[in-house]
């Protein structure tokens, strides 16, 4: 699948599990209950959008095992070296960053970040709002340093804005778990599959299939509105007056 088509579904897998998800333990070990003593059973507004865009970057994060995808241009050589990096640790695109065991140990491996080391938080925080906004095309067609210094821009944006609005990221390690996962669905939703149960390399491709290419009019003409108006939809669900 396409960058905006993982993205999009990392989005509105948030958007509908968020609020079941936030009432489990590790999500309630949230920096208010600390401060204040309440116990949080519900996302604020701010933290769920932020949710849907850190969860719509998670889903691209597999693709960092593909040095020349256009998301591994996002920082530019930053993200590009540690594109390189990751594939070279997987065995290539579509090894084991396509896989049940990277999405979980990345997944409490980023708990475990968040709730000890905040600077590496924020850093992981800003990588996915980087990768969310750059796999939607933020950028300028064929200037890949233009294009990095306005995704760059963008993100300090969006991440000065969540600082504003106190976002807590309690649930930081379970929106990247969840990211991972539906980007792992959506690629056995295609011909070539995924090693799941990596380390063993047999690729499973899902029973139901549709046999959808990457980039043909199926995908860009029919899915992708689909996917828009099933998130602007879900944010109106979530965001509406009880």
């Amino acid at each position: 699948m396409m960058g905006h088509t993982h993205a999009m579904t990392g989005a509105i897998a948030w958007l509908g599990l968020a609020p079941p998800l936030a009432a489990l333990p590790l999500v309630n070990e949230s920096s208010r209950f600390i401060e204040t003593g309440i116990m949080a059973t519900a996302l604020s507004p701010a933290e769920l959008i932020a949710g849907a865009i850190i969860c719509a970057g998670a889903a691209m994060l597999p693709d960092l095992d593909h040095p020349s995808a256009t998301i591994a241009q996002t920082f530019g050589p930053i993200t590009w070296a540690l594109a390189k990096v990751v594939a070279f640790l997987s065995g290539g695109h579509r090894g084991a960053t396509h896989s049940l065991v990277f999405a979980v140990a990345l997944g409490f491996g980023t708990h475990f970040l968040a709730g000890t080391y905040p600077i590496g938080r924020d850093i992981m925080v800003v990588l996915l709002i980087g990768l969310a906004l750059r796999a939607i095309g933020v950028g300028i067609p064929g200037n890949k340093l233009g294009s990095a210094m306005v995704n760059a821009g963008l993100t300090a944006g969006l991440f000065a804005v969540f600082l504003s609005l106190e976002v807590g990221y309690a649930w930081l390690g379970l929106a990247v778990a969840v990211g991972c996962l539906i980007h792992v669905v959506g690629d056995c939703m295609t011909e070539r599959g995924c090693p799941v149960l990596w380390p063993l390399s047999v690729r499973w491709v899902l029973p139901w299939k549709i046999g959808i290419k990457t980039g043909k009019k199926f995908e860009q003409k029919i899915l992708a509105p689909i996917l828009s108006v099933a998130i602007v939809g879900l944010l109106f669900w979530r965001l509406a007056p009880v």
